[in-house]
């Protein structure tokens, strides 16, 4: 301890009479930091997100997806035939899983991209063809307005419910909107309410209509991309997931579908989030190994510079010791200043961050980046730290 506290001063002196060399060498390990610290925080905001908006819809919840969902049964994958293949659920399918016990509603889900017209705006936004209990199950609330009921589905009624976002971009402010006429793909659709704000941009910037009001050219094939199902209670989830498979294997082969609990779905969630943050730490990881070079680079041109310095030393006294943990203190602290800089940074970035999205800043994360930063800088600082070391006292003092 004692011999480490004259090393810092030494070391601090000189990043003192070299200060843009300091911060120019500290910026790779800075960025670097940075770099893992952001896209970590992004990733877990990320999931917490898509995690938020699952849960919100409750526990016992069950989702019939086509080909294989989001678990990638049946032989499908993410990306793949799991969102594009399968088949297309219809009336018959929701009317089949209405007579199971277990079941509390049944939610039948169309949604298309289209351009939403106001009299004096238009904006791209989603349609989304539900019937009133998919208010319930995404937990959309009326801010000004009535939601529409079951007595508009049956119609097939030309009313709607504007998400928060897409109200404020079409009206003065969301409560003009309520009793308004919107248009979308050639027809007029009242505005019966607009929904509360949830911080889903899908939601936001939707209009919910009766999905019978969909049947037309909104959605000739009179299909749904997705059912979900409301269970009674949690302890009714499992057996009414394995009824709803009995249903829909009397239509279609079992790898048309998916039937996935919520917790499932959860699960697989988790499972590709620890893949994408591996990688994204993978690549943050680059930027340290690169400001590990520029520090081995630097502390080399440092040796050459003071090679004279280093040879009066080791002529009065010091020890080969000595003069190779001079310079991997030296090493050792740009790595941990430039840690230390690029973890503030991060901090202060997911702090703005947050007040548009979840981002985290992960305790863990942060910590292995500064002690990631500090062993770079000792591992880089190794070799020019050795050269020093091994310099012979009478050539270094003769070195101009």
């Amino acid at each position: 301890m004692k011999q480490a506290i004259p090393l810092l001063k030494a070391s601090i002196d000189d990043f003192k009479r070299n200060k843009i060399r300091t911060f120019l060498t500290s910026l790779g390990i800075m960025i670097g930091v940075f770099s893992v610290v952001i896209l970590i925080g992004l990733g877990l905001g990320l999931k917490n997100y898509i995690q938020n908006q699952f849960e919100s819809l409750g526990a016992n919840l069950i989702l019939i997806l086509p080909g294989g969902g989001f678990t990638g049964e049946g032989g499908s994958g993410i990306g793949g035939a799991a969102l594009v293949g399968g088949v297309s659920f219809d009336e018959k399918d929701v009317n089949s899983l209405k007579r199971i016990s277990e079941i509390d509603f049944v939610v039948p889900v169309f949604m298309k991209g289209v351009t939403i017209e106001a009299p004096r705006e238009e904006k791209f936004g989603y349609v989304m063809g539900i019937n009133e209990d998919g208010f319930k199950l995404m937990n959309v609330k009326a801010q000004f307005g009535k939601l529409f009921d079951n007595s508009d589905v049956q119609a097939s009624a030309k009313v709607g419910v504007m998400g928060n976002t897409i109200a404020k971009d079409l009206f003065s402010s969301p409560a003009d909107s309520v009793g308004k006429t919107v248009r979308l793909e050639n027809q007029r659709f009242k505005i019966l309410a607009v929904a509360e704000k949830k911080g889903d941009r899908e939601a936001d910037s939707a209009i919910f209509i009766p999905y019978k009001t969909t049947y037309g050219s909104l959605n000739p094939d009179k299909t749904f991309w997705s059912i979900y199902l409301g269970v009674k209670s949690d302890e009714l989830v499992s057996t009414a997931k394995v009824e709803a498979e009995k249903v829909l294997l009397d239509r279609y082969d079992k790898d048309d579908f998916a039937v996935t609990e919520q917790s499932e779905l959860l699960s697989t969630i988790n499972q590709i989030f620890s893949i994408i943050n591996s990688v994204l730490i993978a690549i943050g990881s680059i930027s340290l190994i690169v400001g590990g070079v520029g520090i081995m680079n630097i502390m080399y041109a440092t040796v050459t510079d003071r090679t004279r310095e280093i040879g009066i030393r080791r002529a009065i006294g010091a020890t080969r010791q000595d003069i190779l943990f001079q310079f991997l203190a030296e090493s050792t602290l740009l790595s941990l200043i430039g840690g230390v800089l690029g973890l503030v940074a991060a901090g202060i970035i997911i702090i703005i961050i947050r007040q548009f999205f979840p981002a985290t800043l992960n305790l863990f994360a942060a910590i292995a980046a500064l002690g990631i930063s500090s062993a770079i800088g000792v591992f880089f600082g190794v070799f020019p730290a050795r050269r020093a070391a091994n310099l012979s006292p009478i050539e270094a003092i003769r070195y101009e």
